[in-house]
């Protein structure tokens, strides 16, 4: 799977009591769906994933996909704290038509994962995951909210795995960030499938092309008087594909060092700060990828301090209170984590007030 581009990591809606809004979910997903984002991710931090029971997690990735685009990547973010049901969340993304799932590390017993080796838990935990999951594996480090991070010299062990192809990286450092594009180099390269224009093909793309659709045959006198139209059954040729050498992939967690990782050499970004704001991080990167300079420093700077404040600062509040004033369903999120005061609402306002959908 190709890994190009910006993924917002969208918030999960709820109404007032707390219960999944997932009408207003599947709104948000046809909007984003609208976008030139590349994909989107459903249930990572962003999503208050470790807020919902299991039962949850499943109605709100069953009904993201129901509503995506053919063509946008879908990862699911499927970590929990034991292997056996990280393993049965990813096999259900798989049933969904998920492309990849997203796992952050565990963090409970983070103080003995290591105990019988210098990293044994951890490795063992991705490999014996990689070597079961049904789609491929991007490993997430997060160390803000677990606590822990994914050591360099881990990834590079784990990035030799086939079905491991990327990770995101949320250290908030952009030397972190170097290190590891550096360090995963030589990581072995996979063929995988693009458009004609070289963008990912995803698994519901391929559906949806191989699905049988009901076309007219010719119309009778009897069809022109009222009766019900002949129809045949005609295979939808599938559109032509090319190939791509793709290598491990680092995805930068960080709308605030975007630019500068995608100039060391990351592919795309996870974003919390695209959920609110798609476009905005979409331009940075289209600027990049067009390969002018000028344009991406103006596009970065522009949203650099809007996403210190909601993304950075305030977080999940924020950032459903920033998708509520760009056309996006926010709401509240999940006690413990409290609705923005009044002040922190209008501040929240004027660091989003040039940033536009």
């Amino acid at each position: 799977m190709l890994f190009e581009g910006i993924f917002p990591a969208i918030t999960t809606p709820f109404y007032p009591d707390g219960r999944l809004y997932l009408r207003k979910l599947e709104h948000n997903i046809e909007r984003y769906s609208r976008t030139p984002c590349a994909g989107f991710v459903v249930l990572g931090s962003t999503g208050e994933a470790v807020m919902l029971s299991d039962e949850e997690s499943r109605d709100v990735l069953r009904h993201a996909a129901s509503a995506a685009a053919p063509d946008k990547v879908l990862l699911a973010g499927v970590g929990r704290e034991s292997l056996i049901e990280t393993l049965r969340l990813a096999e259900y993304a798989a049933e969904q038509q998920y492309d990849a799932v997203l796992v952050r590390t565990p963090q409970y017993y983070t103080p003995y994962y290591g105990l019988t080796s210098s990293a044994g838990g951890m490795i063992t935990y991705y490999r014996a995951l990689a070597d079961r999951s049904p789609l491929p594996v991007v490993l997430y480090s997060i160390p803000k909210f677990t606590h822990t991070e994914l050591a360099i010299e881990i990834v590079v062990e784990l990035a030799q795995h086939p079905n491991i192809i990327a990770i995101k990286d949320s250290s908030g450092s952009i030397d972190h960030a170097v290190a590891l594009v550096a360090a995963t180099r030589s990581a072995p390269k996979r063929t995988v499938l693009v458009t004609p224009v070289f963008g990912a093909v995803t698994s519901r793309m391929m559906l949806a092309e191989s699905e049988a659709v009901m076309v007219p045959d010719f119309v009778s006198a009897d069809a022109l008087a009222g009766t019900v139209l002949p129809v045949v059954l005609e295979p939808r040729i599938v559109k032509t594909m090319r190939k791509k050498e793709v290598g491990f992939q680092v995805l930068t967690g960080s709308a605030e060092s975007l630019l500068p990782a995608l100039e060391a050499g990351a592919s795309g970004a996870v974003l919390a700060f695209a959920a609110p704001a798609p476009q905005a991080c979409q331009e940075v990167y289209t600027a990049w990828k067009e390969n002018d300079p000028t344009v991406a420093r103006e596009k970065q700077r522009r949203l650099v301090d809007a996403a210190r404040i909601v993304a950075a600062k305030y977080g999940v509040a924020a950032l459903k209170h920033a998708c509520d004033l760009n056309g996006y369903y926010g709401g509240v999120p999940r006690i413990p984590l409290l609705p923005l005061t009044a002040d922190q609402k209008s501040e929240v306002a004027t660091a989003m007030a040039d940033i536009h959908n």
